[in-house]
């Protein structure tokens, strides 16, 4: 098995995970022409942590998402359910606690983070419905949620260069830098499967977290959502 189909079996997508661990960031790196560090910062701004708040990223694979809020002195858990992301990211990073855990299924109790936050991650999760009713019971009452996600340009002709590029492009500039090059044809199917802005929010919202609001990133290649869950 080299890639994963979208219907998203897990054992697929963390298998197919596992494989592109080792240069995972430097492909992403590569594939986003550096956009990606950008939108890291603008989630770091968004989950805001803060000194002594207990931070839960999901899907953190080597944790490169989880660093900025480590130094803001939050207390910050990266969890992923692909092994070999995590190996990658404890051999790197020895002191955060790094969790193997199902989105769908969270280890944790519940009312414990003061901000739960995923990157490029939620789009994997077989059941993201049932992942964002987990986030929100893990989360404190007050809590929030930052969720960063390739979504849907808003100008309709970048939106149409933007898939050629997708379905184009990413797949031979994948198979020079990654290790697995498959899986990100699997990538771009799924970013093109994805909900928009819009109905995401929607889930969202189903799902119990309220003051529900998104801010686009280069031109709505990649949304930020945020929420909050009721006091």
């Amino acid at each position: 098995m080299t890639r994963a189909s979208l219907n998203k079996q897990p054992h697929e997508v963390a298998s197919m995970f596992d494989r592109v661990a080792e240069r995972y960031d430097l492909t992403n790196d590569v594939l986003s022409l550096g956009q990606d560090r950008r939108w890291r910062k603008e989630v770091a701004k968004a989950v805001d942590a803060r000194p002594a708040q207990k931070v839960l990223d999901l899907a953190a694979g080597t944790a490169t998402s989880s660093l900025p809020f480590a130094r803001t002195g939050a207390y910050v858990v990266p969890c992923d359910f692909s092994l070999g992301m995590l190996q990658v990211g404890k051999k790197n990073h020895t002191w955060l606690p790094f969790t193997a855990g199902d989105a769908t299924r969270l280890p944790f109790k519940d009312d414990v983070f003061d901000a739960v936050t995923i990157s490029f991650g939620l789009r994997n999760v077989q059941d993201f419905d049932a992942a964002l009713r987990e986030m929100h019971r893990v989360t404190r009452p007050g809590g929030r949620i930052v969720i960063c996600e390739f979504s849907h340009p808003t100008w309709a002709p970048f939106r149409t260069v933007y898939t050629e590029y997708l379905m184009r492009a990413l797949p031979p500039v994948a198979r020079a830098v990654s290790s697995n090059p498959d899986a990100y044809v699997y990538l771009a199917e799924s970013i093109r499967a994805w909900p928009d802005q819009p109905a995401l929010a929607e889930h969202l919202r189903k799902a119990g977290w309220a003051k529900i609001a998104w801010r686009n990133l280069t031109g709505g290649v990649v949304t930020l959502h945020r929420g909050f869950k009721e006091a």
